[in-house]
């Protein structure tokens, strides 16, 4: 066998492979977390709407800015079709956190990542990180940075087109790694 063959069937292999990986489905996301109170939440529960999971804590100023953002958010589309949870990345007691959240309230769930910080979502690369999961518990993007609420309205508009039958799917989402 010739060595420009066996380059030939190597790229061959490898744009085989490619294909077969844009083939397979995206798997939906499922993990649980304890709440404030210590109970485990699933995002399962919130299956059927858009979920933001929002990765914040409370030294980082950014995420701070935006929590009013998704609070408008939250109270704008909890009723019909997204739901906003925040996972609070500190090594903090939940009492702590109360009591951060006493001055800057919000509505939406908080959950406790792990002490290691290791998320299913994939890596968080900083604060504040938002996961944007399709109705069906597919990852369909990720903002790392703030959000405002025009921006969150922009990402369920582009979703939901996605999502309609026949439609192209445009737009310069990065899914989660």
């Amino acid at each position: 066998m010739t060595i420009k063959r066996m380059q030939w069937q190597i790229q061959w292999r490898r744009v085989a492979v490619l294909f077969l990986c844009c083939l397979a489905p995206v798997q939906a996301v499922d993990f649980s977390l304890p709440d404030l109170d210590g109970r485990d939440r699933s995002l399962a529960e919130f299956r059927g709407k858009w979920l933001l999971v929002n990765f914040w804590a409370t030294w980082c100023s950014p995420c701070i800015q935006e929590m009013p953002e998704l609070e408008r958010f939250h109270l704008a589309h909890k009723e019909r079709d997204a739901q906003v949870v925040g996972i609070n990345m500190e090594d903090m007691a939940p009492e702590q956190i109360k009591r951060f959240l006493a001055e800057h309230p919000v509505s939406y769930p908080i959950l406790l990542a792990p002490v290691d910080g290791f998320t299913p979502l994939g890596r968080i690369p900083a604060l504040p990180t938002t996961i944007f999961i399709s109705p069906d518990g597919e990852v369909v993007t990720r903002q790392v940075g703030g959000l405002t609420v025009e921006m969150l309205e922009q990402l369920i508009g582009q979703g939901a087109k996605r999502r309609q039958p026949g439609l192209a799917q445009h737009g310069n989402n990065r899914s989660v790694q």
